[in-house]
Parts: structure tokens; sequence; C-alpha cells
């Protein structure tokens, strides 16, 4: 009886989502992890998704900063970036942001909890209608990710997380503005590098009306280590 209740979600989902004729979008992602000393660590990433083409990049981001381990589960961090948006392959949007971010694990045996918090203000500047605008954003995400095949994330390791994202704008309206959830696997092939894959559903909340993006998530992970201990994030659709 579950199972075949299950399914007939499952069912209804799809062709709810099939009958909106949403477009599946491409969310791929490179991230790069340095630990420079026992407490500090670097931290980059790019991206490139495509949004209204699955094949065809649209909007991208460029950022990085730096973490502090004030505890063994403790990590704050500041980064700034730059992102930006194409429609119809002609460039609309560009954005410098600039961010505080606060990040506390949790663990339950094999589990981990990670709460992140994150404070974001934005620039904006849309060349075609020569328009500059700001915003400041507050972000919470609780990922929950566990290894499959070992205790913890080490080289051979394949592990499973997924996550939800709220995001509230405080000079827009509506206040809640997105929401983002995420499910995958992931394999850490090395001491360097892992990979992950998986499925994001985003939902945009507009004043008149409501947008849905459906991705396919891609991810190449690499981490340097010169300290003592290794790090292995677990990949997530940032």
């Amino acid at each position: 009886m579950k199972k075949s209740l299950s399914l007939l979600i499952f069912l209804f989902y799809f062709l709810q989502i099939s009958g909106q004729k949403e477009n599946p979008s491409s969310f791929n992602s490179i991230t790069l992890t340095y630990k420079f000393h026992p407490k500090f660590f670097l931290f980059a990433e790019g991206q490139l998704r495509g949004i209204e083409d699955f094949s065809y990049p649209d909007y991208y981001e460029i950022k990085g900063g730096i973490g502090y381990n004030l505890t063994k589960n403790h990590k704050p961090f500041i980064g700034i970036g730059r992102y930006g948006n194409y429609t119809n392959k002609e460039f609309v949007k560009e954005e410098f942001r600039f961010w505080l971010q606060d990040v506390i694990d949790l663990k339950m045996g094999k589990f981990k909890f990670e709460n992140r918090f994150r404070a974001e203000k934005s620039w904006f500047y849309e060349p075609i209608k020569d328009v500059h605008s700001q915003r400041v954003r507050l972000r919470y995400r609780l990922n929950i990710s566990v290894p499959l095949n070992s205790e913890t994330v080490e080289p051979g390791t394949i592990f499973v997380n997924a996550f939800d994202e709220v995001f509230f704008v405080a000079t827009d309206d509506p206040l809640f503005a997105r929401n983002r959830f995420f499910s995958g696997f992931g394999y850490q092939i090395d001491r360097n590098f892992g990979i992950a894959s998986g499925y994001v559903w985003q939902r945009e909340f507009g004043k008149t009306s409501n947008k849905n993006i459906h991705s396919i998530f891609l991810a190449l992970n690499i981490s340097i280590d010169k300290a003592e201990k290794k790090i292995y994030p677990f990949p997530g659709a940032d």
C-alpha cells in the first residue's frame, strides 16, 4: 500500500511538471578547498548554469573567500563573488556580492548535520537598461550527509546528501524569496578529488507568480591540505 501510494505521488508530481512545461536545467560546479594552515582555509568556486536551455549556459558564478576553523565543528567564512545573467545570449545583469557566513556541524553516528547561516550584500548593474540596484539577503541551509561504505568520508567513499535552503530578501517583496532543495550522491576518488551528482529543485516566489527550476547537478570538488588533517567537503548546490 505504501509503495503504491508513493508511486501515485511520484506520477502526480511528474505529470504536474510536464503540464507546466518546465524545462530541465543544468547546474555545473567546480570547487577548490585549500587548507594552508591548521585553522585557515581558502575556498574558490566556479559555476555554469543553463536555466532556460539545458545545453547553453546563461548564468555563471565566480566566487571565493577565506574561512577559519574556530573549532572542529564551527567554521566562520568571509566571501566575495561576481555573477552574470544572460537572456537570448545577451548579457543582461551583473552582480558583485559580499557575504558573511557561519557553519556549525553536528554529528550523530555516521550522519552529519551542517547548519549554514549566510548574510549577503549585493550590488547589481543592468547594462541594457543602465540601471543600478542593491539587495540584502539572508539564507539558511540544513545539509544532511552520510557515507555509505565507511564511517567517514575518505578515499573510496560513496556518500549521499540532501539539503533544503531558504532565502529571505530584506530589501524587496516578498520577504520569502526562494526555496532550494537538493538530493544527490558522490564519490571521493582520492585524497584530492571527489565528484557528485544530483537533482536541484528551486522555487522562486514573486509578487504575482512563482517559478520552478529543475536542474541536473554535476560537480568536481578538489581539496588540497597542507596541514595534517584532510578536508573532504560534502558537495551541494551552493
